[in-house]
């Protein structure tokens, strides 16, 4: 038998620390090293990659504010070795704020899009919940609250991938799951928490047992987003079922300062990061943004001609409402352009969102979208951003750019803007925005004109001809409602052209804007009053006021407006029609102070309201007492008499009925009577019916209930007793 090897000695074997003496070391780390509040950790010279990292010979520790590596920081070994496959390197917005949050500060930190805020909340996360060595029976520890769904499960993704060592339970709550009951039996027995604002609260308001009592740390994702009047109402119930001592991260490409807002979350002494703060642009370096002045009716057919040059890239492409997302996927997919068309808006189900998320991820193709996929997505390699409407303002500009261009990437952006929307160039060209925008000249050479071939999609499509009409209003609304009124004016959109470029026949009625043309008419009218006064000239007596014009020429008026002051100065004495609309009546007050009438005499004395009434001069009228009550007596008596006749009518009319019932009671029991002999009965309705079987009872199987019916009246007394002793000798037998 031959003797076994000797082992290779492989050296001195490094002892592994329990996790007790790990959080021990990481909390003397981080309270040795932690900056002071309001510094700059970026303003600390970083130490080299070849520096010791953790407790030195001399007893103290490595520093970690500035350092660019995230083996440098004071985490769990966990923590590296989940970020080792895919993360090494700090981004600016992780190396400022990370030394703040390790510490337990509350940080508000805002940097360019693309630029790696997610992890800057992930890992202090799941720190803070591994350093208190949280487990599934303490409950929840840490909520991540995000805008949209697509958010918050590219959140739940990236906390997985970086705490995939740790033992710690995660869940993912967002809108448009049916499976609510058995997110309630598991909410209980989670950690962490990444979810919108109302499913959250709708698990606050209904789950039992669910609470928040001892939450560690809060974190809002887009936090300018979510602190908007958008979600006021889910945020301040959730806050205020929230304990007051807890860490709390915001953390956006625009980031809020109101006292109003930070009053709300209840932060103490947050620390204000903006690494791109005295950057020379607010949009990432390497993006490249074009606005061109792009008519409204040939919006979609320069969006159709930017598609059909650019077959190779992935676009992204920004429109207003659903409906227009809806209908230019519908209508360009039917005409084909030769790539891959996908949709995404906030009336889709939440996992068909998710599916085109993924899809739009991993292939070329364009995707048209509404601001829903404009705040924290994270789309590889966006090669263009076509905003084909308007945004509402910059910072929503700079959320919807800001998906390509990502991290060290390149990416370029194109905005349409319409000739009365050019206010907002000049607005993102202006020196505090900080963003190089040019403006260009639209190529009309290469565009084509899709408006004819859209109205024989109408014509072919029925369907399509509802979906134009929609989104011919929503955009109408949408602009209605926008607050900039120096960039969104109604009044000067030429919609007639524009519902003819969606393909349709005639322009569809919206009520709104013939409020909008009849205050317009109102304006100009009073305006032009002014001027006549000024001026002092008068109209003409036998001068017609025009009120009955018709609604084509309201119409005409809202899109193509006059020079009011230039017609009065050349003809002062023509007056323009003012439009007087009808007074609605008024409803009368039913609870109104009813009034009372007092009526004198000759002499001024108040006469009472029934004496007034009252012929004094006829004493003949005056009320007899006895009389009265003689009356009253007679009129008694005749009812008594009256009464007595009406019970005999009563009694006879119900003996009446009952001898009736009698009668017929007789005339059923003769008829019984005729029906018992057997033999007529069988040779009348032939065989006899078979007689039917009752499963209600308890019997045992084999016996059956029988239908007989004995007639004991037509079998004589001596026939019974013989029948009797003939059944008692079978038995004795």
């Amino acid at each position: 038998m031959r003797r076994p090897k000797p082992k290779k000695s492989i050296g001195p074997k490094h002892r592994r620390i329990s996790e007790a003496e790990e959080i021990e070391l990481l909390d003397a780390w981080i309270e040795a090293g932690k900056p002071d509040s309001g510094s700059n950790p970026l303003a600390f010279p970083p130490p080299p990659p070849s520096a010791p990292v953790g407790r030195l010979a001399d007893g103290g520790f490595s520093p970690y504010a500035g350092c660019k590596l995230f083996r440098q920081l004071p985490i769990s070994q966990k923590t590296k070795d989940g970020l080792r496959p895919k993360y090494t390197e700090m981004s600016e917005i992780q190396r400022a704020s990370l030394p703040h949050t390790l510490s337990g500060r509350d940080v508000l930190g805002a940097a360019k899009t693309g630029s790696g805020k997610t992890l800057a909340f992930i890992i202090p996360v799941i720190e803070r919940l591994y350093r208190a060595r949280w487990g599934p029976e303490d409950g929840v520890g840490c909520i991540i609250i995000s805008p949209t769904k697509e958010l918050a499960g590219q959140l739940f993704e990236e906390l997985k991938f970086v705490g995939k060592h740790h033992s710690l339970s995660a869940g993912l709550l967002i809108g448009g799951r049916k499976d609510v009951d058995a997110e309630k039996e598991r909410v209980n027995y989670l950690n962490l928490l990444v979810c919108t604002p109302g499913r959250l609260l709708q698990h606050m308001n209904e789950t039992p047992n669910f609470e928040c009592s001892d939450l560690q740390i809060l974190v809002l994702d887009e936090a300018d987003r979510i602190l908007d009047a958008g979600f006021k109402y889910e945020v301040d119930a959730i806050i205020s079922q929230l304990p007051k001592h807890r860490q709390t991260l915001l953390f956006s490409a625009t980031q809020t300062k109101s006292v109003k807002d930070l009053a709300r979350l209840s932060l103490k002494d947050p620390e204000y990061i903006s690494v791109h703060s005295e950057s020379l642009t607010a949009t990432p370096e390497r993006l490249k943004q074009i606005a061109m002045e792009v008519p409204l009716d040939q919006k979609l057919s320069m969006l159709w001609s930017f598609i059909k040059t650019h077959l190779h890239s992935k676009i992204l492409v920004f429109l207003s409402t659903c409906k227009q997302v809806k209908f230019v996927y519908e209508t360009f997919k039917k005409l084909r352009p030769g790539i891959p068309l996908k949709c995404l808006h906030g009336r889709m189900k939440q996992v068909v969102r998710m599916a085109i998320y993924s899809e739009f991820c991993e292939k070329t193709s364009v995707l048209f979208s509404t601001d829903v996929a404009s705040r924290g997505l994270d789309f590889p390699a966006v090669d263009w951003v076509v905003q084909v409407d308007c945004p509402e303002d910059i910072p929503a500009y700079i959320h919807r750019v800001g998906r390509t261009a990502r991290f060290a990437s390149e990416g370029k952006s194109v905005l349409f803007l319409l000739p009365s929307e050019l206010e907002m160039f000049r607005k993102l060209q202006a020196v505090e925005t900080k963003i190089p925008i040019q403006l260009r000249k639209a190529n009309t050479q290469r565009l084509q004109s899709i408006s004819g071939l859209l109205s024989s999609l109408l014509v072919k499509y029925p369907a399509l001809t509802e979906l134009a009409k929609a989104t011919f209003k929503t955009y109408l609304r949408s602009i209605k409602k926008q607050k900039d009124k120096e960039v969104f004016d109604l009044l000067k959109l030429p919609i007639d052209d524009f519902a003819a470029s969606l393909g349709l026949p005639m322009t569809p009625k919206v009520r709104f804007m013939q409020q909008k043309a009849s205050d317009k008419i109102a304006s100009d009218s009073d305006e032009a009053t002014d001027l006549r006064e000024a001026n002092g000239s008068r109209p003409a007596s036998g001068e017609k006021q025009i009120l009955d014009r018709s609604q084509e020429e309201e119409d005409d008026d809202v899109l193509f407006p006059k020079e009011t002051s230039v017609e009065v100065e050349d003809n002062p004495a023509v007056v323009l029609p003012l439009k007087n609309p009808k007074k609605k009546k008024m409803k009368i007050n039913v609870h109104r102070p009813i009034g009372t009438r007092i009526k004198y005499d000759d002499e001024g004395n108040v006469i009472p309201p029934l004496a007034a009434l009252a012929d004094s001069e006829n004493l003949n009228l005056l009320v007899k007492p006895d009389k009265v009550k003689e009356r009253y007596e007679k009129l008694k008596e005749e009812m008594k008499q009256r009464d007595k006749e009406d019970k005999v009518l009563n009694r006879q009319r119900l003996r009446e009925k009952r001898t009736k019932e009698k009668m017929k009671l007789k005339r059923w029991r003769e008829e019984d009577e005729e029906d018992d002999d057997p033999d007529l009965d069988e040779a009348e309705n032939g065989a006899p019916k078979k007689s039917k079987l009752y499963f209600d009872s308890d019997d045992s199987a084999d016996e059956k209930r029988e239908d007989v019916n004995l007639k004991t009246d037509a079998i004589s007394l001596a026939e019974q007793e013989a029948l009797a002793l003939k059944l008692l000798n079978s038995m004795h037998s």
